[in-house]
């Protein structure tokens, strides 16, 4: 464990190197988050989950998924973080046991009974309050330190000040978000859903109804041909943008000593429903910050690049959500946003060869000779190029690259390696 010395709060105290925690919602996923740096990573199972559309986790992924973060130190959690029906309740303890089995560190959990089941029947794992439960003071901190949980992941809506006095104050890992999308609702609690498509936000099934788009309308009395009733007037008109109640995404890395300096025991990023291309550039963007700022603290800077990296990646446009100030009307996105992801992946180093420079990629977006592309990687892989000559792996020159993972050969500028990525400027 990487420590450092440093002033805070008046005394000169040690500083851990914080976990840096990456979502996984599918296996290639979960390679990706491990080998760009996270520190560790959260996956949901077949049940229990809040991302039910992802492409959850089997019993035997998670395993091979615990074997592939062990190589690399890293650990593994489990989501699940639902709030139960009385029907939901069946096969919990066997699921419990299977994580237990399949070697998981923790579960990351919101409702009391799967608590409470899970140190009875899977003791082995740890047990990691879920932001769902909205934890946000110090006295609630403790109430569930003495609940035996070893890890809460605070409230999105808890400020910086506030992360200061509880590690101050309740000695427990504290979790929280630092970078990704941000729910409308309190901790991510809502019945938007629930109301508008009969899919319950609590057990899984959110359909996102804030982000969908809106027309606005007020109403008032009507009493035309003598009946009393309300009428619609809208609050728009002709070719007016529709209205949604989107928020912009938390991004932390301009602020990561403010986030060391607090104590903070776990950096987490949100996205289990987005591509490896966000979360390997992610990852990799808060890695090397995270890792710099440990290698020397007095003289650390941020370096632009890394928040150029991470909008390479972004759906939105970012800002620091709660931690320094309530958001305001200019936090959030009420009219159709500019795209901030300027680039799309394209391919996947598979091998090199050092002899010839012909790399084997494995495409994912269309790309072809005459284009210029951008390699990135953990290994400080960075540079640009054009794409010369495309073929396939029996040798047969292409025109393009367009069909979803083909394996094709080029020659590139310099050395690449397996799980680099590589990309092109939309439109180029």
């Amino acid at each position: 464990m990487t420590l450092v010395r440093e002033q805070l709060l008046g005394k000169r105290v040690r500083l851990e190197k914080p976990e840096l925690l990456a979502p996984a919602g599918s296996l290639e996923k979960l390679k990706f988050a491990v080998h760009y740096g996270a520190d560790a990573v959260y996956i949901g199972g077949q049940q229990y989950g809040l991302r039910s559309n992802a492409d959850n986790f089997t019993f035997e992924e998670m395993r091979e998924g615990v074997e592939f973060a062990e190589k690399y130190g890293a650990k593994v959690f489990v989501a699940t973080n639902i709030y139960a029906h009385n029907e939901d309740i069946s096969g919990l303890e066997d699921y419990l046991r299977g994580i237990q089995d399949a070697g998981v560190h923790a579960i990351i959990v919101a409702d009391p009974i799967i608590i409470e089941t899970c140190k009875r029947v899977a003791p082995k794992l740890e047990i990691h309050l879920s932001t769902q439960q909205s934890t946000m003071n110090r006295g609630a901190v403790q109430f569930w330190k003495d609940e035996g949980i070893d890890r809460v992941v605070l409230a999105r809506e808890v400020s910086m000040e506030e992360i200061v006095d509880i590690k101050k104050n309740v000695d427990i890992e504290i979790e929280v978000f630092v970078h990704g999308a941000m729910c409308s609702s309190f901790s991510g609690r809502c019945v938007l859903s629930n109301h508008f498509t009969d899919r319950d936000s609590n057990r899984g099934g959110c359909s996102q109804s804030c982000r969908w788009k809106y027309d606005l309308f007020t109403t008032e009395e009507d009493r035309s041909q003598q009946q009393i009733g309300m009428k619609e007037l809208p609050l728009f008109q002709e070719g007016d943008n529709p209205f949604s109640m989107s928020s912009k995404d938390l991004a932390m890395i301009e602020h990561l000593p403010e986030l060391i300096r607090s104590g903070v025991d776990s950096f987490k990023i949100e996205g289990r429903m987005k591509s490896v291309h966000y979360v390997a550039t992610v990852v990799n963007a808060y890695r090397q910050a995270i890792d710099a700022y440990f290698e020397d603290p007095e003289h650390y800077e941020m370096k632009p690049e890394w928040l150029y990296e991470i909008q390479k990646a972004a759906n939105r446009p970012l800002n620091t959500g709660f931690f320094f100030d309530h958001p305001g009307h200019e936090d959030h996105i009420f009219e159709p946003e500019d795209k901030a992801a300027p680039y799309d992946f394209v391919g996947v180093v598979k091998s090199y060869d050092a002899a010839t420079k012909m790399a084997l990629i494995q495409q994912r977006n269309h790309f072809k000779p005459g284009q210029e592309v951008e390699f990135f990687g953990p290994k400080g892989t960075f540079f640009k190029q054009t794409v010369s000559e495309l073929h396939s792996e029996d040798g047969e020159q292409l025109t393009a690259a367009r069909h979803p993972l083909q394996l094709i050969r080029m020659q590139v500028d310099h050395p690449v390696h397996p799980m680099d990525m590589m990309r092109k400027k939309i439109g180029k």
